[in-house]
Formats: structure tokens, C-alpha cells, sequence
């Protein structure tokens, strides 16, 4: 299935269990979909490979039919063994090559990045986006420098890719990306730790229109 990548960085949702107080994961991603998710990484911190591959045959099929792009963190083998649409990865050196070469021109490949030197590697590597972050201090991330509107509005505009901002974003601070160039935004305890989840994701799609401009599809 080929996807609208720019378009779909409008709600980016990153799974994390810790926040699920026993719901199931699939479950979860269905009432994320549902409320308005326009993408979905499997990011388990801990889960082996083949927990990855276990966990992605059971959230794909809600991505499937919302036409919803699927990527798994950092795990090549995982997205390849269960089908994913791509592979998210970090900034180890040749991460994007490597997921590159093993999944195909096809594959949707995310980098994260932090500086616009760093925006305009990745771009060269062959990434599909740039997932760039943290925009403010997080709980799912606490050792993650902060990433100043200076720098990611500065990346935006010097890359051709897609971009998403991550990292401390909810509904009631995404007018602080005004202006920045970002094509959406990527939440993880926004999503996951709400009560009602479909709820949350259409609260955020509402708050990326009115403080973005940012429609998806």
C-alpha cells in the first residue's frame, strides 16, 4: 500500500504499554485509529523480536483498515518479519542505510533527529521523514535533550521530507509549534494514557487544525 507520508504525519501515535493499564494494546491503537490517528509506530521499550512481531500481527490489521501507515522502532528484523510498512531508528551511525537496504525503496523509514545537521543526514541517507524532538521535557523520555522552535523551524525549512515534532506535546500546547513548518505532531501518554482514547485523538486532530492548520487525511 502505498501512502500520503506528509499527510500522515498529522497525529502520530507511538504506542507504549506502561500507560495502558491493562487494555490491550490492540484494542488501544483501534480506539486511536478510530479517533483519528494517521499513523502508528510499535515502540515497546524491552520487547524482544519476536514480542514485536507477535504484538504488530495484532494492532496491523486496525492500521490496515484505516489505510494507516504501521513502522516499528529501531527493530529492522521485526518490521521485515511481520510485514510493517517500515522501520523507525535512531541516530546510530548507518541505522537509515542499513534499514534502507534491507527493507527496500519502498519501505517508509523515520529518523530521529535533534539538530539540522543531523535533518540534513538523515535526508541524504534515504529517510522517508524526520521525527524530530523533544519540543518539551516528557516522562516517556527523560533523558532527551530539548530541541529548541529555533532549530526545528531552521529544519523544516532546509529539508524536503516530512517532519514531526515529538516529545511532551498534548492538545493544550501544540500552538507553541506555530509556524515551525511541522507537518504534525507525535504523542505518546497524550494517546495512550487517556482514559478514553478515541476521545483524545480527536481532541488532538481538533487542536492540530485550530493551532497548525495541520489536516491529515
Amino acid at each position: 500500500m502505498s501512502f500520503d507520508v506528509r499527510k500522515s504525519m498529522a497525529l502520530y501515535a507511538v504506542t507504549d504499554s506502561a500507560w495502558l493499564e491493562g487494555r490491550s494494546l490492540a484494542q488501544c491503537v483501534e480506539q486511536a485509529v478510530r479517533g483519528g490517528a494517521t499513523f502508528v509506530q510499535l515502540r515497546e521499550k524491552g520487547a524482544s523480536t519476536e514480542e514485536l512481531v507477535e504484538l504488530a500481527a495484532e494492532v496491523m490489521p486496525a492500521c490496515k483498515r484505516a489505510g494507516v501507515p504501521f513502522v516499528v522502532n529501531d527493530d529492522v528484523e521485526a518490521a521485515l518479519t511481520c510485514g510493517a510498512d517500515g522501520v523507525h531508528v535512531g541516530q546510530e551511525d548507518a541505522a537509515c542505510r542499513q534499514a534502507r537496504s534491507v527493507l527496500g525503496p519502498a519501505a517508509i523509514v523515520g529518523v530521529s533527529v535533534q539538530t539540522l545537521a543531523q535533518a540534513i543526514e538523515a535526508e541524504k541517507a534515504g529517510a522517508t521523514y524526520l521525527g524530530v524532538g523533544a519540543m518539551r521535557g516528557t516522562a516517556t523520555k527523560s533523558d532527551a535533550a530539548i530541541v529548541s522552535l529555533e532549530e526545528l523551524r531552521a529544519i523544516c525549512e532546509r529539508v524536503s521530507i516530512p517532519v514531526v515534532a515529538i516529545g511532551g506535546l498534548n492538545a493544550g500546547n501544540l500552538d507553541l509549534l506555530a509556524g515551525s513548518g511541522v507537518d504534525g505532531v507525535a504523542v505518546v501518554s497524550a494517546l495512550f494514557a487517556a482514559p478514553d482514547i478515541e476521545k483524545a485523538a480527536r481532541e488532538l486532530r481538533c487542536s492540530l487544525e485550530e493551532s497548525l492548520g495541520v489536516a491529515g487525511e
